[in-house]
């Protein structure tokens, strides 16, 4: 038998060769001879698409067995095609009738595929000779099949599923706690022993004016720790450390947010900018930075352009007679809005604004421009505003910024990328201008990194209290016995468990981003940045999202404001906004995954790039037979590479889609802006699948490098509640584009609960290992 493409006359259509290949692949269904392999057939290509050389394989070991008519042969022919794979409706009947040909043998589930084929040949009248039995062994082990996990599978057996959830065991409390602050826990502790101080009691409705000073005093105390200038260099105090100056700022997020975003604003935006853009001259005010004796402002946001840094207004204009930058604001949208520590406490600024040397514009820049003077009058040409009051952080003092031919010297420029020589000539090392820009903003990425983790601090805290709670609280119940818990009733478990699930996910994620943050290699800083900008808003919209859920789940006592959730969800909720608009954020993230198709546009016609998203979309017969789609045992929904597989099949057919979409509209010609704006919402979605495959696969990874053992368990069951969960969300897209089909759909749900039972009896030791000390988590109800 060889198993070559069916020929067909010259004058034929691909459509008559098609129909022909579809009528011998029918014919197989009537024909006794090979039922012997349909088992080893349907499975191979469920599994994954016969490869060639599989294929050869095959051939030969049936020419060596000889067993077929040549009616027969051609009919395998067609079935062995690597050209025209099976559609999934093909495999369906011919799953059914393997299935129909072992209908009441439940015997046949303990055999082999081959064995399996050779019992059905048997049962169907046919005695099956050595030499193919021997060609069905051969097939078997070329293929990998000898696993007796397939046939019951094949043939529809299922582990019966419990009304109960598996027994757990009990949750090892120290070995998790150890594995979530094993990012250098001597700093965390450190912070958390500063912030257990009575001088960091939280101050309970106090005016605005107040708060603000209570803020700064705790930054000062922060800053006489040395804990703001670890990220700076020796000189300046500090120990070059950027994964202790990150630590400090997620921990900041247990006791208070006001605290820790100024704190953000003075050493890590003002600091960070002057050290990242700076020169050697520049870094010499790091020491007063660092100590607080220089208090500082991150002006980059206008009312105007905030996250459209490209295209902002402020004008620094250089005068080559004094030497000087001037500093104009053109327009009232080109005012400097919203800038931390600019309404009473800063001191300088750190300005971005678009450079003009001898009337040529050359793009955002940063300037170092004293705002205020020790007295606390604003400085000649600025004007500063009180933003006033906000739906939380009320501790950072919020202001606007407007320049009218503000004077600084030229040194003033933060010069690492860019400067003005003594002749008033501009020079930079980098001589694209889009690309000098983007390089400036990359060196800044530390600000999305540290606030994916504050808010993440956030959605920990919240869920501590709503899971303490609700394992404390009793509300209804059988008459005449104790009122039932509120995290056994399944509904409570929905509500909290599977956000639980996500904290961890992303608890894991972000340790990876930091350790990519800090490896600083060259190579990987425009990944980092595009991963940077995918956690910070996965996040922060988990985060919002959490903190409503575990507010709600407490009922009137979350409301209460000594249970901590008024300010929780007030001062985390422009999270999602600040340092990034998250929807804009994973607009960065799909332009970043689109990188890879570059020249694929340019090089390639419509034909090539449907042929190339064919092949990275993947879509092949394994992704979409009807084994897959419609599974529901135990053994398949637990297992991770179905999770896997299901959230990568996802994010490539979005990917391939969406390029073929961009594809198809530059080859019209038509304006980049336009055709971008026309794809948004697939460009989010696609963003957003990139980032939980990404978030699930680190997890994955945590759980494969532990050890056999209670830890294991308990995170493995974490992390299928995650991945799980996730497709439930998404089911709706999976069931259109058959993915799933509607009883896999519904397994998946009962899955999902049945998990949230399993995780129950754990929830309150996966809340405690997040390390909070009961002083800082402050709410009552949360006490024991």
């Amino acid at each position: 038998m060889h198993t070559t493409p069916p020929s067909s006359d010259h004058g034929s259509s691909s459509g008559d060769s098609s129909s022909r290949s579809g009528r011998l692949k029918s014919e197989l269904f009537t024909d006794p001879a090979p039922l012997s392999l349909l088992p080893l057939l349907y499975v191979a290509w469920a599994d994954s698409e016969l490869s060639p050389e599989e294929i050869e394989q095959i051939d030969h070991a049936l020419q060596v067995a000889d067993i077929y008519e040549t009616s027969t042969e051609e009919r395998l022919r067609a079935w062995l095609d690597p050209s025209d794979p099976p559609t999934a409706a093909q495999l369906l009947t011919l799953l059914m009738t393997v299935r129909r040909a072992a209908a009441g043998r439940p015997e046949l589930e303990r055999l082999s595929l081959a064995g399996l084929g050779t019992q059905l040949a048997t049962l169907g009248g046919r005695e099956v000779p050595a030499a193919e039995r021997e060609a069905l062994s051969v097939i078997e082990e070329v293929l990998g099949l000898r696993d007796q996990r397939f046939a019951p599978r094949l043939l529809g057996a299922q582990r019966p599923d419990s009304d109960h959830p598996a027994p757990v065991g009990a949750l090892p409390a120290e070995d998790l706690q150890r594995l979530l602050a094993r990012r250098r826990p001597g700093v965390r502790a450190a912070v958390l022993q500063v912030l257990s101080r009575d001088s960091f009691s939280r101050p309970v409705d106090v005016d605005r004016e107040t708060y603000r000073r209570q803020t700064l005093d705790w930054c000062r105390e922060l800053a006489a720790e040395g804990l703001g200038a670890l990220a700076y260099p020796a000189s300046a105090g500090g120990a070059g450390d950027w994964e202790a100056a990150l630590i400090v700022f997620e921990t900041l997020g247990f006791h208070d947010f006001s605290l820790q975003i100024k704190f953000g604003v003075q050493f890590g935006l003002f600091g960070g900018s002057i050290l990242q853009l700076g020169s050697e001259r520049h870094h010499e005010l790091l020491a007063a930075v660092g100590r607080l004796d220089m208090p500082g402002c991150f002006a980059m946001t206008e009312t105007g352009h905030g996250s459209n840094v490209q295209d902002l207004e402020t004008v620094a204009r250089y005068d080559s007679v004094t030497d000087e930058l001037v500093l104009d604001t053109p327009s009232p949208d080109a005012r400097k809005d919203y800038i931390g520590n600019a309404a009473r406490h800063g001191r300088m600024a750190t300005v971005f604004a678009q450079l003009e040397v001898d009337g040529e514009r050359h793009g955002v820049h940063a300037v170092l421009v004293p705002i205020r003077r020790e007295d606390g009058e604003a400085c000649a040409g600025v004007v500063i505003e009180d933003c006033g009051g906000k739906m939380g952080l009320e501790g950072v003092d919020n202001g606007r910024l407007t320049f009218s031919g503000v004077r600084v010297p030229r040194g003033n420029l933060l010069d690492r990328f860019a400067s003005i020589s003594d002749a008033g000539v501009y020079e930079s090392p980098i001589a694209s201008p889009d690309r000098r820009f983007f390089t400036m903003l990359g060196t800044l990425v530390a600000g999305r990194v540290s606030v994916a983790l504050g808010a993440l601090s956030a959605a920990k805290s919240a869920l501590t209290i709503a899971v303490r709670y609700a394992d404390r609280r009793r509300q209804f119940g059988p008459g005449g016995e104790a009122e039932t818990l509120l995290l056994d009733y399944p509904s409570h478990q929905r509500r909290l468990l599977p956000r639980l699930a996500t904290t961890y996910a992303l608890h894991f994620a972000l340790d990876h981003l930091v350790e990519r943050y800090i490896a600083d290699a060259e190579e990987d800083r425009r990944a980092v940045e595009v991963l940077a900008a995918g956690l910070k808003a996965f996040s922060t919209w988990h985060t919002t999202d959490s903190v409503q859920e575990a507010r709600e789940a407490c009922g009137g006592q979350g409301y209460l404001s000594v249970n901590r959730f008024k300010d929780l969800k007030a001062d985390t909720d422009v999270f999602t906004t600040f340092e990034g608009d998250n929807t804009v954020l994973l607009q960065l993230v799909a332009k970043g995954l689109l990188t890879g198709y570059k020249q694929q546009f340019s090089d390639l016609n419509l034909l090539g790039l449907t042929r190339y998203v064919a092949g990275k979309t993947k879509v092949v017969v394994s992704e979409l037979n009807p084994v897959i789609t419609r599974r529901t045992d135990e053994a398949h929904l637990a297992d991770p590479e179905f999770h896997v597989a299901a959230l990568k099949w996802r994010e490539d057919h979005l990917l391939g889609t969406v390029a073929r979409r961009l594809k198809v509209r530059f080859d019209r010609g038509e304006d980049a802006t336009e055709v971008f704006s026309t794809v948004q919402t697939h460009l989010l979605a696609t963003a957003k699948a990139h980032i939980e495959r990404l978030v699930h696969e680190r997890f994955l990874l945590v759980v494969h490098d532990l050890p056999e053992g209670q830890l294991r368990g308990a995170l493995a069951r974490l992390c299928e509640l995650f991945a799980l969960e996730r497709i439930e969300r998404d089911c709706g897209w999976f069931l259109e584009h058959g993915y799933l089909e509607p009883n896999k759909s519904k397994a998946i749900r009962k899955r999902v609960e049945r998990l949230c039972a399993e995780v129950r009896p754990q929830a309150g030791g996966l809340v405690d290992a997040f390390g909070i000390p009961e002083e800082l988590l402050g709410a009552p109800i949360a006490s024991a």
